[in-house]
């Protein structure tokens, strides 16, 4: 067990890590609105603008071990601190970025971001998981992830005031351009991230600055200056969980990424890509209410039947999403996002249970697999290049199978 003296003290380390989790979700998400609007302003594939999630989510798999080390090493507050000032550094990376309309270096700023984010999720969870009853824990997480939740939802309605526009341009109308035409149309385009992404900066900085100045007491586990880097693989239900997140975050960057694409091509008239976009934010808003319900009923419901009867419903509404048209289509897929909102709290916990000192090493483990959001995306675009965008849907449905093995048996501490 941690070595807390005082519940007290941790308030103001809890409303901290709160604050973060909401300003990380929200800059996140703005990615799902980045995607169709990078794919117009550099003329990319669905693929290629889908590696704007593995430029992101890619960040978390190379870094989150060094991170967790770092952390160790540093302390929580240090690692917050670095995480904000990179996650700074690539914001500020747009402005170039917009200026040469270079598709790499867009890419590289969202890694350079995602480092930063890293930094900032290794420290928050396993912190926010032991400032309390280890029995609430689920309910604990699910509160905070909500807090994020405000941040995820708001993410894809700003992105689509910046980045978006009321009245679509259609390709035909593209076509017809002059090649002068063409180029003054898409460098307009790629200037519209400055704004969003040079105001995120700054306010990195000013939170990494205030952050100098609060105390964060640090916490440690028993034995943990003695632990083995690879004695984290031994423990099965840690490594089956961490498999699970990567299905879970896979799942569902692959859905809010190409709802605006699947909802474009089911051509309901009057459905333009700002509108589509507000999709996105209900899928977030149904994150929010369910982690919202969590906070409560999670103190009271079996963590692992819950994630049983979670996997199942969004198995079925992508099920019915691919089999269905109009906006019964879409609607589906947003409802996913109330029964994908307590996944990850659940998977978490379930995951790092009965840890001990490797509680941060699993944590690290945990976040590396968020690379499910750099992987399952341009995996959907690829089968949505050769053969559909409908049929790439199929994916998630394999994720959230997964996942409920893992809530039936792969949980199990063996």
């Amino acid at each position: 067990m941690p070595k807390v003296k005082n519940r007290n003290q941790f308030l103001i380390p809890l409303l901290v890590v709160m604050s973060l989790m909401f300003i990380w979700n929200l800059s996140r998400n703005i990615n799902d609105v980045l995607i169709p609007h990078l794919k117009r302003a550099c003329q990319l594939t669905d693929f290629q603008s889908s590696l704007v999630q593995s430029a992101f989510f890619g960040g978390y798999f190379l870094l989150a071990l060094p991170v967790g080390q770092y952390i160790r090493r540093f302390g929580y507050r240090a690692g917050m601190i670095t995480g904000l000032l990179l996650a700074a550094l690539g914001a500020f990376l747009f402005f170039p970025a917009a200026e040469m309309r270079f598709y790499q270096l867009f890419l590289a700023a969202l890694f350079i971001m995602a480092a930063g984010f890293t930094f900032l999720e290794v420290t928050a969870t396993p912190y926010l998981a032991v400032l309390g009853d280890p029995e609430k824990t689920p309910s604990r997480l699910s509160l905070a992830a909500a807090v994020g939740s405000i941040g995820a939802t708001l993410g894809p309605f700003i992105g689509a005031v910046f980045l978006l526009h009321s009245t679509d341009t259609s390709e035909a109308t593209v076509r017809q351009l002059s090649p002068s035409q063409l180029t003054a149309y898409l460098n307009a385009e790629a200037q519209l991230v400055k704004v969003p992404y040079l105001s995120l900066g700054a306010l990195f900085v000013v939170l990494g600055v205030l952050l100098f100045f609060v105390k964060m007491p640090d916490i440690q586990e028993e034995g943990e200056d003695r632990i083995r880097l690879k004695a984290i693989f031994n423990y099965k239900h840690t490594v089956l969980g961490a498999l699970g997140v990567f299905c879970y975050l896979g799942a569902e960057v692959g859905i809010v990424s190409f709802l605006i694409r699947h909802s474009k091509s089911l051509e309901i008239d009057g459905l333009g890509e700002q509108k589509a976009a507000l999709f996105i934010t209900l899928f977030m808003a149904l994150v929010l209410v369910g982690r919202l319900a969590g906070a409560y009923f999670l103190q009271k419901t079996n963590s692992s039947k819950a994630l049983i009867a979670c996997a199942l419903g969004a198995i079925v509404l992508v099920t019915v999403a691919i089999l269905s048209t109009g906006y019964v289509s879409i609607f589906s897929l947003s409802i996913v996002g109330l029964f994908t909102s307590v996944m990850y709290p659940i998977l978490f916990t379930l995951s790092i249970k009965n840890l001990g000192a490797y509680t941060k090493t699993g944590s690290s483990l945990i976040i590396m697999s968020i690379v499910g959001g750099a992987i399952v995306p341009p995996l959907m675009g690829l089968i949505s290049d050769m053969y559909s965008i409908r049929f790439a849907f199929v994916l998630p449905i394999l994720c959230y199978a997964y996942i409920l093995y893992y809530a039936q048996k792969g949980h199990i501490i063996r």
